[in-house]
């Protein structure tokens, strides 16, 4: 669009450690390998309130599986591998042994570091289950009414990062939505090794730490909500931005983080109605990862 200038904050994104795991779950067909994804990474977004934080990766071909069939990759994060191990397992045991047809084999192999998952969900089989090999992987046979349950032995754990983020600001909610919905697409094409944990990979209510008024954990980020502008005096917001969508990016590594967020902004910065993007940090006191936007745009 001629003329379409946007503004690109001199900011950064503050990153922090988290442990990650990650599940390939194959299935007959792609459409229970992706029913058991969505299930399994529900009440995810942030650990804020939420026990975890995961997200649907990616699908992978049935020539790459263990066991020949189509797959997805769910990656879930907690801030410690106890609370990690817990949380794969119930997701793993809730969510992915009750979808029709599905297996669960680890995606996180080269990990010296191993949860055990599978161990622990054998017990479900009630003395009838059996160890197995599937693809060479150590595994469970656990049998379930419509056959058998197949989950491998143990699953990888490793020191991931959370809390990869960028802003939209936009003249008014539809160019917003629409923005932030060409990043998702644009970091789910042009990315690997990370999740996006929010609703379609968006968040419209972004949130800063502890709380103005009351005792909580984080409340809503009041410098970037449109209708306070006029209300509040550290507004971030210049006149003409009536709307802010934020995109939240975790990965296994810095570098993906990274990657994912220049992939995003990129898209975004092309939406008509998109005037500036910056990004949420608490002045380096969050964690110990920046991510500067102008570095990821490859700018400086």
């Amino acid at each position: 669009m001629a003329g379409h200038i946007v503004k690109v904050a001199d900011t950064f994104a503050e990153m922090f450690p988290m442990w990650a795991g990650r599940v390939l779950i194959t299935a007959d067909s792609e459409k229970w390998a992706l029913t058991a994804a969505e299930v399994a990474t529900g009440f995810a977004t942030s650990v804020i309130m939420a026990p975890a934080e995961a997200g649907f990766e990616g699908l992978v071909s049935k020539e790459k599986t263990p066991d020949g069939r189509v797959g997805a990759l769910i990656q879930i994060y907690n801030r410690n591998r106890f609370d990690l191990k817990n949380q794969m397992v119930l997701r793993i045991g809730q969510c992915i042994m009750t979808c029709p047809t599905t297996a669960a084999f680890d995606a996180l192999q080269e990990a010296k570091r191993r949860m055990k998952v599978g161990r622990s969900l054998r017990y479900f089989g009630d003395g009838f289950q059996r160890k197995g090999i599937v693809g060479g992987r150590k595994v469970w046979r656990i049998p379930v009414m419509e056959g058998e349950f197949i989950v491998e032995d143990s699953f990888g754990v490793v020191e991931a990062v959370a809390g990869g983020n960028f802003l939209i600001l936009a003249k008014d909610k539809n160019s917003g939505l629409k923005a932030a919905e060409e990043a998702v697409k644009a970091i789910k094409n042009g990315a690997s090794g990370v999740i996006m944990p929010f609703p379609g990979g968006v968040c419209r209510s972004g949130s800063k730490a502890g709380s103005l008024k009351y005792k909580l954990k984080a409340s809503t980020n009041h410098p970037f909500c449109p209708t306070l502008k006029k209300v509040v005096e550290d507004s971030q917001l210049p006149e003409d931005v009536n709307s802010v969508y934020e995109i939240v990016i975790n990965g296994l590594t810095v570098e993906a983080v990274k990657k994912a967020m220049g992939e995003g902004i990129k898209a975004a910065i092309n939406v008509p109605g998109v005037l500036r993007i910056s990004a949420g940090n608490y002045g380096g006191k969050l964690g110990p990862y920046k991510a500067f936007l102008k570095e990821v745009l490859g700018l400086s």
